[in-house]
């Protein structure tokens, strides 16, 4: 196969590069895409050195898939040039999520959407696809009624831009510099933020409102309600998030183990163990455990998860896309 991958020099495209190697797709030609300050960089695939190119019409032709790792502009952009050449379009923005017509998915979850593809297929939130896998096995015994989720997001969710930041600040601190903040809205080292995207009129963020909109989408579960608190902490890499959700029948908490447990890349930590984002870093699973009833609702049920955003929750989840298509052709 023939894959493109653009925004390659990204901390997102390089991920999805490495992906490509990992999960051992037969490409016999790889081409990178960035913007022209990174023209002429030159990226390692294989035994190969492969140059950045500059986005164009020419450059998507004769290819099978494209990878998108750039914004919603740049996406929206060269949809239209990708969709002319005849590639599929495996996209990591959230400017086409919510669209009728456009599959999102997680393999794992549902995998059978993206064979109903007209060309482009979305990649989800980074948040929603490590808290998804980590309720999609419960949502199979029982359907899930609400959840209220909150998410303690890495720096690098905000690139590298957003790593940074962090180690900026870290050596201001250090040499009882001031600060001041110029990627997240207050100081990130040593602190939490809660906001992460822009406000919305309900209140909540736009961050905040994928976890309900992507979930309904994801799942199949198109009244799904979400309660969502987005908070940026001071980890460089790999999301966590609490959830409590709420199912139609009471489910007996070894039964949900269980279904984690043979649910595929999701790893499950036994009563005692705890998962940390530092120990879901660089791999594609979802570390779940703290798995405990709700003491406000016999229905619920409380867990923690962790994965690596960069990975599962954006590069790797995209490559299994290609991988499944292949599979299912």
């Amino acid at each position: 196969m023939k894959v493109g991958i653009l925004g390659a020099t990204g901390a997102v495209g390089r991920e999805m590069l490495n992906s490509l190697i990992e999960y051992d797709l037969p490409v016999e030609e790889l081409r990178l895409f960035a913007s022209k300050r990174s023209l002429g960089t030159k990226l390692k695939f294989k035994d190969q050195e492969i140059e950045v190119r500059e986005a164009d019409a020419e450059g998507f032709k004769g290819l099978d898939y494209v990878l998108g790792a750039v914004s919603n502009e740049l996406s929206k952009e060269n949809w239209p040039l990708i969709k002319e050449a005849g590639a599929i379009y495996v996209d990591n923005s959230s400017a086409f999520r919510l669209m009728d017509d456009v599959p999102l998915v997680v393999p794992e979850i549902n995998g059978e959407d993206a064979l109903k593809h007209k060309g482009l297929i979305a990649n989800p939130n980074c948040s929603t696809i490590i808290s998804m896998m980590a309720v999609a096995p419960i949502n199979q015994l029982s359907k899930i009624d609400y959840m209220v989720a909150t998410t303690y997001q890495a720096v690098s969710g905000a690139g590298n831009k957003g790593i940074e930041a962090l180690e900026r600040e870290v050596e201001q601190l250090r040499n009882n510099e001031e600060i001041t903040p110029d990627v997240f809205p207050k100081q990130i080292a040593y602190n939490c933020i809660a906001q992460i995207g822009s406000y919305l009129d309900n209140g909540y963020t736009t961050e905040e409102m994928k976890m309900q909109n992507e979930g309904r989408k994801i799942l199949h579960l198109p009244e799904l309600k979400v309660t969502c608190t987005c908070v940026r902490v001071p980890v460089y890499r790999s999301h966590s998030i609490a959830v409590t959700l709420v199912t139609e029948k009471k489910l007996d908490l070894d039964e949900v183990k269980e279904a984690i447990r043979q649910f595929p890349h999701l790893k499950l930590y036994e009563e005692g163990e705890l998962p940390t984002p530092l120990e879901a870093s660089d791999q594609n699973d979802v570390y779940v455990g703290r798995i405990r009833r709700d003491l406000t609702n016999e229905k619920g049920i409380t867990l923690w998860c962790c994965g690596d955003q960069i990975r599962k929750g954006a590069a790797a989840n995209a490559v299994e896309i290609i991988d499944y298509l292949e599979k299912h052709k």
